[in-house]
């Protein structure tokens, strides 16, 4: 089969299309025939390396797997060879109190496809059978492949961790990300009030036609100030945030008494300073979030099958220029997921 392998950490130019067997499904694994796999930012750290973070090199990426099972393991039940599948992206498979829990991040030996071991960038791809999940009819491959990550994320912040609620008003940075973009329509059928921000005036008109009430430029605007006015001085009740440093004063400056602000990432760096003293007196939260369960991708993925939310895909590239497609990650108007195609 050709697969693209990661053997060594850098730019683009070490992603390379090799020939390799066909993985042979283990008693409890699915083998899946890959037919399109969704990039995240993910994608782009494990190319490049994160220092004192040991992914396992040589690795095929791409954690958002759509395609047809192939094969199923000896102990596979209710699987069936042909069925039209999604892959859960994290998974954990050693007994655990916090395995019980269905939050596999919390496990010890929690991991994530496409990082931690091979994932979807090829042909074939060998994954645990629990996840494995069926794809919505109403959805392509390609459109299935741009919803994992991105939307169990936003739901897991948004539901789980921050516990938005109707009436609520909830600030969403960096709109035209998958995360962002995803957290916009929950929010929305939340029945959540949404202010959202991005770079440029073409992103933050398709972030209001998926749901935002109001946008704001972050390049010409101060966030924080606007959205005060926006919420006559009261603030936001929540913060959705994944870029760290760069946005990280305005998320502070614009949380509400009581407010709660929910990260998931740290794209622009991780090192911050924080206030503790308008912490403790507003009675603030600061929360960390990382993916989801498979329950809350399943609701997800229902949600779409009834045509409640909407994957937004930018542009897809073959397999073959997965080079390119790195590159155009990188790319300030793109807006939505970016898709390989198998």
């Amino acid at each position: 089969m050709k697969a693209c392998v990661i053997d060594r950490h850098g730019g683009p130019e070490v992603l390379q299309i090799v020939d390799r067997p066909v993985p042979q499904p283990a008693a409890d694994e699915v083998l899946i025939a890959v037919r399109a796999c969704g990039l995240n930012h993910l994608d782009l750290w494990v190319r490049q390396g994160i220092p004192g973070v040991p992914y396992p090199l040589p690795i095929v990426p791409g954690s958002d797997t759509a395609g047809v099972v192939e094969a199923v393991g000896a102990g596979v039940r209710g699987i069936a060879v042909g069925e039209e599948v999604v892959t859960n992206p994290g998974f954990s498979l050693e007994p655990s109190p916090e395995k019980l829990t269905g939050y596999d991040p919390l496990c010890a030996d929690f991991g994530i496809l496409g990082a931690h071991r091979d994932g979807g960038c090829a042909e074939y791809v060998a994954v645990p059978a629990e996840n494995v999940l069926r794809k919505p009819e109403s959805l392509s491959f390609v459109e299935t492949a741009a919803v994992p990550i991105v939307f169990q994320t936003a739901w897991h912040m948004l539901v789980v961790r921050a516990r938005l609620v109707a009436g609520e008003t909830v600030l969403i940075q960096a709109a035209g990300s998958g995360v962002s973009h995803a957290a916009i329509q929950i929010a929305r059928l939340i029945g959540a009030r949404v202010i959202a921000t991005s770079s440029t005036d073409e992103k933050l008109t398709r972030a209001a036609e998926l749901g935002a009430d109001a946008t704001i430029n972050y390049r010409t605007e101060d966030v924080a100030a606007r959205v005060r006015k926006l919420t006559d001085g009261r603030g936001a009740d929540v913060v959705l945030d994944h870029c760290g440093a760069a946005t990280w004063k305005a998320d502070t400056a614009a949380l509400a008494k009581g407010g709660r602000l929910v990260l998931c990432g740290a794209t622009t760096g991780a090192e911050v300073t924080l206030n503790l003293g308008p912490l403790f007196y507003l009675g603030q939260s600061v929360l960390g979030s990382t993916l989801g369960t498979r329950e809350e991708l399943q609701r997800v993925l229902t949600l779409m099958d009834q045509g409640k939310l909407e994957p937004i895909v930018d542009t897809t590239f073959a397999l073959n220029d997965i080079r390119a497609a790195h590159e155009y990650m990188a790319d300030p108007d793109r807006f939505g997921k970016v898709v390989i195609t198998v």
